[in-house]
C-alpha cells in the first residue's frame, strides 16, 4: 500500500505519519526530516502537557458562529450585516444604487476588461490553486445571495450592437440583475442607510465543509456512530436527495447535485474537487480519531476531526495561499486573541476579494499520472459549470482535476477576464449566460460601494489624481479615461484590479486590494476565540503545524508525492525569494 503523509499508524497516543521518498529542494530538509521534526516536537509537547489529543472536554465552535465573541455573540455569525470601511455611496444616501452618472458595467466591461482570447499568465508562477483556494475560502466567509424579483430596473444595459450579447442590433438586451438580500430593519432614511447581510458565518471555520447552521450540517453527516460525513458512491459527495438548499444553474435535476456546507458546490468541477478533497479529510481524522479513542460516541469523532479539519484550513490559508497572493511579509505577526466583530467588510466582499476573478484561466487543466492529458482531455471552464455530478463519477475522477490545478499557471492579476467568465458564465450570451466583471460593477453599486478613490482615502492611501496613477501600463490608463469621465467616478473593483501588481514585495495585487485583503485576514485571525494556535493543545499543534494543501491531496487521493510540487500553490518548487525577483 502506499505510503503518504497523514497514513497514520496508532502507537502510544501518538498519531504519527508517515510519508514516501520524495525530491525535495537541495539543503531543504526532506518529507521525511519534517515528520520526524513534528514526532519530536509532538513527544516533547506531551511530556511537558500530559496526553491532551483530542480531548472532548473543551468547548466547540457553534455552526452558525455565535458565541465566538463572548461580548459580542453575534459578531461574525450568519445573517449579520456586513461592516463598512468608509461610509456608503448609495444615490440618495439611503438605498438608491450607486453609479447613476457613471457608464453601466457591461459597457465598462467592454472597454476596460475584456481579454478576448488572449492568456496573460503570472509573473509570479503560481499556479490555479491560487485562485482556486481563494473561491473555496471565498464560500467559507462569504455569501449574499441575490432576492429573486420581479422588478427589472436593475438589470445591465446591453449596448446596441454587443457582439455577443446584441449581434442583431436590438438594443434591447439586458443581463438579469436582481439585488442583494438586505437586513429589512435598515435602508428607512439618512440615518439609518442600507445593509447587506453574510448568510453564512464571517470566521474561516470551515462552513462550506460543515454548513452554517446545525440543521445543515446535522443532514451531512453519516449519523452512524463513525463521527464521519456522507459521502457517495467512489467516496464523492453526497448527492442531494433531501433537497437541501442548493444552487443550480444548470440543467441537472436538484436532487442529482451534489451538496455540501455551502450551496455552492456544484459551481465548477475544480471547487467540486475541493469541496470532495475535505469531506476525505475529514472522514480520515474521523477512522484515526476512532482508532486512537474507540470509546468515543460517534459525535466526539467528528467534533474533534472538525476540530483538526478547521485548523488545516486556517494554516494553509495563512502559511500557503495569502503568502503566494500578497507576498511573504504582509500579514502582521499573531499575537494572540483579541475581542473584536471580524464581520466582513463590504470592499473585501464586494469588490477586493473578487480579485481572484481576474486570475481564472479558460481551461481546467486534466493531468494523469505521468503528467500526460486524459484521454478525455481538457475541460473549457465554460462546459465545467454546474455539472460536477456527470464529469465525476469514480473515485479517481478528481485526481486529475488536482493536478492539474497544480500544473497551470493562473492568469495574471490584471484588469482582464477570460471570455468564458466575461461572456459564458453559467451558459452562452441571450441563453443564460452572464458577464462576471459587469455582475461585480453592477453588486458594488447595489451595495453602495463608494468609489475607488474614496476607498483609498479611507485606508490613509493618497488619491489618484490621474488615470495614469493607477496603472503604468499606458493601454490601461486609456481603457479607464474612455470608462469614466473623471478618476474619481472609478468603480472600487475597476480599479483595485486596473492597479499595478507590487513584486517586489512579493504581491500580485496592488496597494488597495492587498491593504484590504490584510485589514480582512487580520481581523479574521485575531478576533477568533477558536483560531488554531490557542483552540488546539500541543500535542495537536504539534501533528498539523507544518501542513500543506499538497500533503491533504496525497493523503486522500492516488496522487503521489512526486506528481505534483510541495507547494502546490506554485507550478514549481522555486524559492519565494527567486519567484519575487522573476515577478518583478
Amino acid at each position: 500500500m502506499k505510503q503518504c503523509v497523514f497514513t497514520a499508524q496508532i502507537a502510544l497516543g501518538l498519531l504519527a505519519m508517515s510519508l514516501s521518498p520524495a525530491s525535495h529542494a537541495k539543503g531543504q530538509p526532506s518529507p521525511a526530516q519534517n515528520i520526524e521534526r513534528d514526532k519530536d516536537a509532538f513527544e516533547a509537547s506531551k511530556k511537558r502537557s500530559g496526553s491532551r489529543v483530542f480531548n472532548q472536554s473543551r468547548e466547540f465552535r457553534s455552526f452558525d458562529g455565535s458565541g465566538n465573541n463572548l461580548s459580542d455573540p453575534a459578531a461574525g455569525a450568519a445573517f449579520e450585516q456586513l461592516l463598512r470601511l468608509a461610509p456608503n455611496d448609495y444615490a440618495d444616501g439611503i438605498s438608491e444604487m450607486a453609479g447613476a452618472t457613471r457608464a453601466g458595467g457591461r459597457e465598462i466591461s467592454n472597454l476596460v476588461v475584456d481579454q478576448d482570447d488572449q492568456s496573460f499568465p503570472n509573473l509570479f508562477d503560481t499556479s490555479d490553486y491560487l485562485w482556486q483556494w481563494g473561491q473555496f475560502i471565498d464560500h467559507d466567509v462569504a455569501l449574499g445571495d441575490a432576492v429573486k424579483s420581479n422588478d427589472r430596473s436593475h438589470d445591465i444595459v446591453v449596448p446596441i450592437g454587443d457582439p455577443d450579447f446584441d449581434p442583431f442590433r436590438t438594443g434591447e438586451v439586458r443581463i438579469r440583475f436582481d439585488r442583494a438580500l438586505f437586513d429589512d430593519a435598515t435602508g428607512t432614511d439618512l440615518e439609518n442607510p442600507r445593509e447587506q447581510l453574510n448568510e453564512i458565518t464571517s470566521w474561516i471555520d470551515g462552513s462550506m465543509v460543515y454548513g452554517s447552521s446545525a440543521d445543515r450540517a446535522a443532514a451531512l453527516r453519516a449519523n452512524d456512530g463513525t463521527g464521519r460525513l456522507k459521502t457517495s458512491p467512489g467516496d464523492l459527495l453526497p448527492l442531494n436527495s433531501e433537497l437541501l438548499p442548493n444552487a443550480n444553474e444548470g440543467p441537472i435535476d436538484p436532487a442529482e447535485l451534489f451538496v455540501a456546507g455551502d450551496v455552492r458546490s456544484n459551481e465548477q468541477i475544480g471547487l467540486t474537487v475541493m469541496h470532495t478533497l475535505f469531506v476525505r479529510e475529514h472522514n480520515r481524522w474521523a477512522d484515526q480519531i476512532k482508532r486512537m479513542r474507540p470509546w468515543y460516541s460517534g459525535d466526539d469523532i467528528y467534533f474533534a476531526a472538525r476540530r483538526m479539519v478547521i485548523a488545516e484550513i486556517q494554516i494553509i490559508t495563512y502559511n500557503e495561499f495569502l503568502p503566494a497572493l500578497i507576498g511573504e511579509d504582509a500579514m502582521p505577526p499573531y499575537r494572540g486573541y483579541r475581542e473584536g466583530n471580524p464581520g466582513l467588510f463590504t470592499e473585501f466582499s464586494g469588490a477586493a476579494y473578487r480579485l481572484g476573478h481576474t486570475l481564472i484561466n479558460e481551461k481546467l487543466l486534466r493531468i494523469d499520472g505521468d503528467g500526460h492529458e486524459v484521454a478525455d482531455g481538457h475541460l473549457e471552464l465554460r462546459d465545467a459549470f454546474f455539472n460536477a455530478p456527470i464529469l465525476l463519477t469514480s473515485r479517481n475522477d478528481i485526481d486529475p482535476v488536482l493536478r492539474g490545478l497544480a500544473a497551470q499557471k493562473s492568469q495574471a492579476f490584471d484588469n482582464m477576464i477570460v471570455d468564458d467568465l466575461r461572456n459564458f458564465l453559467f451558459g452562452p450570451p441571450g441563453a443564460g449566460g452572464f458577464d462576471l466583471a459587469a455582475l461585480n460593477i453592477q453588486r458594488g453599486r447595489d451595495r453602495g460601494l463608494p468609489s475607488y478613490n474614496d476607498v483609498r482615502e479611507a485606508l490613509g492611501l493618497e488619491r489618484a489624481t490621474d488615470f495614469s496613477d493607477i496603472s503604468s501600463n499606458v493601454s490601461v490608463s486609456e481603457k479607464l479615461a474612455m470608462a469614466y469621465a473623471d478618476v474619481d467616478d472609478i468603480d472600487l473593483w475597476v480599479g483595485g484590479v486596473s492597479e499595478d501588481s507590487l513584486p517586489g514585495e512579493g504581491s500580485q495585487l496592488g496597494e488597495t486590494f492587498r491593504a484590504i485583503v490584510v485589514h480582512q485576514f487580520t481581523a479574521l485571525r485575531d478576533f477568533d476565540r477558536f483560531w488554531w494556535e490557542r483552540d488546539l493543545t500541543r500535542p495537536e499543534k504539534a501533528m498539523i503545524k507544518h501542513v500543506r494543501l499538497s500533503d491533504i491531496i496525497v493523503a486522500n487521493t492516488d496522487i503521489r508525492r512526486r506528481e505534483i510540487p510541495k507547494n502546490v500553490f506554485y507550478v514549481s518548487n522555486a524559492s519565494p525569494e527567486r519567484r519575487h525577483k522573476k515577478g518583478r
